[in-house]
């Protein structure tokens, strides 16, 4: 039985808890119930929490006021080809850097993982200088190509590589098995957890950028949802009710994909070392 101590301790922990996600939850509950209000009860004061009546007009309008369709569809081409590109990277490099064994292999891993302080911000000038010169200024590859590679991902799917047994390597090299084969049929599926867990990190990472798109992308038909809800407010009014609505839509997908995979998750950051 739990002593009067015991359980005093573990009741302030979970209130602990629940403010804490009640404090978390808050800005997507308002943001959330705000798409559903009329421009009067945004504008109320003091505050109104819960609108009259629950109506799909703001969102409706989002899709009139700017094309919202558009920047929806290029924000998914941009997250999946992001996704897809550096998570096959990541696990190539990752299997090479903890697998195979070649001369160096431990100083190129070191010095691999010591860029990783170096911010994205250092490298825009760079990255855009390259842009330029392939031409791809205002195109979407321009928002995927500098990101083909994560060196954070790699080390991460390097870390659960490395717990799998060195034996079960070499048993399936003796068994006839290429190292391309035992990569994808014996360590991805082993690492499955980190693996959806890097890919939604970068997911969200990709998702929400908005620098790098602000910077490299000109044109209206290749904004992304971040930008889009940039110029959204300059181009259709400030309508905070539209606003709203516009912000719902975008993080809407995002939530989904994490409510989804959050099993996935919680394995992935106990067996990748991504604890805190």
């Amino acid at each position: 039985m739990l002593t009067l101590k015991r359980l005093t301790g573990r009741t302030l922990l979970y209130l602990t808890l629940a403010v804490g996600a009640l404090a978390m939850a808050f800005p997507f509950l308002w943001m959330g119930l705000s798409a559903f209000k009329t421009p009067a009860e945004i504008a109320a004061v003091p505050p109104v929490w819960w609108p009259e009546r629950f109506s799909l007009e703001n969102f409706a309008r989002v899709f009139e006021v700017a094309p919202f369709a558009v920047y929806l569809r290029n924000s998914l081409l941009v997250t999946i080809a992001c996704v897809l590109v550096t998570q096959v990277v990541s696990i190539m490099a990752a299997f090479a850097f903890s697998a195979l064994r070649f001369k160096g292999r431990d100083w190129i891993f070191a010095a691999v993982v010591s860029l990783m302080v170096a911010p994205f911000e250092l490298l825009i000038i760079t990255n855009y200088a390259t842009m330029a010169d392939l031409r791809l200024i205002d195109t979407l590859p321009a928002l995927v190509l500098p990101f083909v590679s994560s060196i954070f991902y790699m080390f991460i799917i390097r870390t659960t590589f490395q717990s799998v047994p060195e034996g079960l390597y070499w048993a399936a090299r003796i068994d006839g098995a290429s190292n391309w084969r035992y990569l994808w049929t014996i360590l991805v599926p082993v690492a499955r957890p980190t693996i959806t867990t890097t890919s939604l990190l970068n997911a969200i990472a990709a998702w929400n950028a908005f620098m790098w798109p602000l910077l490299v992308i000109n044109s209206r038909d290749k904004r992304t949802l971040p930008v889009g809800l940039y110029s959204f407010i300059t181009e259709g009014g400030v309508r905070y009710e539209l606003l709203m609505a516009a912000a719902t839509v975008a993080v809407l997908p995002m939530l989904l994909v994490f409510a989804v995979a959050s099993s996935q998750i919680i394995q992935g950051i106990a067996r990748g070392g991504l604890k805190g």
